[in-house]
């Protein structure tokens, strides 16, 4: 069984952060399951949790429903992350998330990553801000990310585009999915024992 997460930290309801992120997750569900892989499933709403990160951030302490966040992405085989696109960079919250988020969590993750925005000229947040940020937190970025505009969401034809464009992305991101295999997670808490009793040489 493949443990999904897909993480959507759009600000308002309805949101088509959310809806990009519901595209996506259907997309490589049919995907993996196509390819004889059993997925389970998980939404991941970063906005209910907005006032539980900035408290985070501040007291240094996250709270239950922040620390089951955490868990529930720790424990994944997979991510889908997306999020919205302001002055040509991922939001406030998506980032603050990650800032609290315990070191090594994403670490060996198969990641995809999306974005949404106004317009096509937010379009290398997923180059400039995304894979950066996901690289320097040791997970797999998926090769071919997802960006949709407001337009993408109207017109039948420009619809049909964005559908290409997600079912592209999925592909990718099984075929990475599948590679990887069930993931092994890190327990950091044993290799800084480990290195300790090795410097002591015991």
């Amino acid at each position: 069984m493949t443990n999904l997460v897909t993480l959507s930290s759009g600000l308002r309801r309805p949101s088509s952060t959310r809806l990009l992120a519901d595209r996506l997750d259907a997309a490589v569900r049919a995907e993996l399951e196509s390819a004889g892989v059993p997925v389970e499933a998980t939404v991941l709403e970063l906005r209910p949790l907005g006032h539980d990160i900035m408290d985070a951030m501040l007291a240094g302490f996250p709270s239950e429903p922040l620390e089951d966040a955490f868990e529930t992405l720790g424990a994944a085989d997979a991510v889908i992350a997306v999020t919205p696109a302001f002055n040509a960079s991922f939001s406030g919250l998506f980032k603050s998330f990650f800032d609290v988020l315990p070191e090594e969590t994403l670490s060996d993750m198969p990641v995809l990553i999306a974005a949404t925005g106004g317009t096509e000229r937010h379009s290398l947040v997923l180059e400039h801000a995304l894979r950066p940020m996901f690289s320097y937190l040791h997970a797999i970025v998926s090769p071919r990310g997802v960006y949709a505009a407001t337009e993408d969401f109207g017109t039948a034809s420009a619809g049909s585009a964005l559908a290409d464009r997600v079912t592209a992305a999925a592909v990718d991101f099984a075929r990475l999915v599948t590679s990887c295999g069930q993931r092994v997670r890190r327990d950091t808490d044993d290799e800084e024992l480990a290195g300790m009793r090795a410097l002591l040489g015991t």
